[in-house]
């Protein structure tokens, strides 16, 4: 079953999905279950990754990106999602968006030489840095600061739920620049962030002074990401690793939030569309009272359903990668997409264990690992909560 519309991709297009999938199956699939189970990845798949060209599909050619459009990152993600390993690809996409974007986007020549065009190549790994235990969607109220010293900011603070963050070259780290919050100044909290590449090691790969790092481990689901806590005390960082301008964080990541959105939202359909072919393939397979249980009508009414509700989420979805593909303003269109995709993958997800009686509820089927996997989706990134309030203010009210 394919209702995967090919109206927005081209022959290339498909030839590279074809690449993707095969690599998928050769290099990613036979390690699920070892992956998932040991909750490591080993570091070395992202020169491997690096090596097919998979980091940097959008990135200018000069620091060892293809320059293609952003249907080729459309097709990498959605196949990289048969690897069956949601938490590894949630690194991927990490390493290849979230933690790099805004450098090339804002970044200096000698930045994106220093971590762009490595981090392509995977030969570093990045890390996001926004996320405190007391700043999640509130990203205003981040308070890890960064104080200037001489030629250097001296880091102070934490950092919590950080993909990458144990194994990260560089953080790529929003830190309070400006005042202090407090009760008098909380309405200008926004006004004092800056962004900074954060280098975790310095050239003979010691540890940066007063850096460290915890795994979080005891996770709902995603056991293939490494994901962090990170520790600052004093922890130096050159001027000239500041990412754009100073006190102007804030408006950076608001602006790199649309392409993580994005990117969610696109993951969540391929999840949709991967947990309904499993679902629909386990239902020939499995008798009850004499026939596969497909074709029980009760089944087949609330599979053609989820059907139709992926296709909205797809055509929703896809018409915002053409917007922003486009550089359009589609803050909207992203938000709608975010929030109903990944609202619907959860859905998708329960009925889909749901069908698969008590096997569904084995880790042997993948079903099980993909119901925890999925939670997390319209919790990242900007919570459903958050979507709602950016949709209300964008339709006027």
């Amino acid at each position: 079953m394919d209702l995967n519309p090919r109206s927005y991709f081209t022959t290339e297009h498909e030839i590279f999905r074809k690449t993707v999938r095969s690599f998928v199956e050769k290099e990613l699939l036979p390690h699920k279950t070892k992956w998932e189970s040991e909750r490591f990845v080993p570091k070395e798949i992202f020169k491997r990754l690096g090596e097919e060209g998979f980091l940097g599909i959008n990135y200018p050619t000069e620091y060892g990106g293809s320059g293609c459009d952003l249907w080729f990152k459309v097709v990498l993600y959605e196949e990289l999602l048969r690897c069956r390993m949601n938490g590894f690809v949630m690194d991927v996409v990490v390493q290849s968006d979230i933690s790099t974007g805004i450098i090339d986007a804002i970044g200096t020549q000698e930045q994106k030489l220093q971590f762009l065009k490595p981090a392509i190549a995977g030969l570093k790994v990045g890390g996001l840095g926004i996320t405190e235990p007391n700043a999640g969607s509130d990203v205003a109220r981040i308070a890890t600061n960064a104080r200037r010293k001489d030629d250097h900011y001296l880091i102070n603070g934490s950092k919590m739920f950080i993909t990458n963050g144990n194994r990260a070259d560089f953080i790529t780290l929003a830190a309070r620049t400006g005042p202090a919050l407090n009760e008098q100044n909380f309405s200008a909290g926004h006004k004092g962030i800056s962004l900074i590449i954060f280098p975790t090691h310095d050239d003979q790969g010691k540890l940066t002074p007063g850096f460290s790092t915890q795994p979080i481990k005891n996770k709902l689901g995603n056991h293939s990401s490494d994901t962090a806590e990170l520790y600052f005390e004093n922890s130096p960082v050159p001027i000239k690793n500041l990412l754009g301008e100073e006190h102007r964080g804030f408006y950076y990541i608001m602006q790199n939030f649309q392409g993580e959105r994005l990117h969610a939202a696109v993951m969540s359909v391929a999840c949709c569309q991967i947990l309904l072919e499993d679902a629909i393939r386990y239902g020939y397979e499995r008798q009850a009272f004499g026939q596969p249980i497909i074709k029980f009508q009760v089944w087949q009414h609330r599979f053609a359903e989820l059907a139709t509700q992926i296709a909205a989420a797809r055509e929703l979805t896809y018409r915002a990668c053409d917007l922003f593909n486009q550089k359009i303003d589609c803050v909207t269109e992203i938000s709608m997409a975010k929030l109903f995709s990944t609202e619907l993958v959860n859905r998708v997800a329960n009925e889909a264990l749901q069908f698969h009686g008590g096997s569904g509820y084995l880790e042997e089927y993948d079903v099980a690992r993909m119901f925890r996997d999925v939670r997390l989706v319209n919790i990242g990134g900007g919570a459903s909560e958050i979507m709602r309030e950016i949709i209300a203010k964008r339709i006027g009210l």
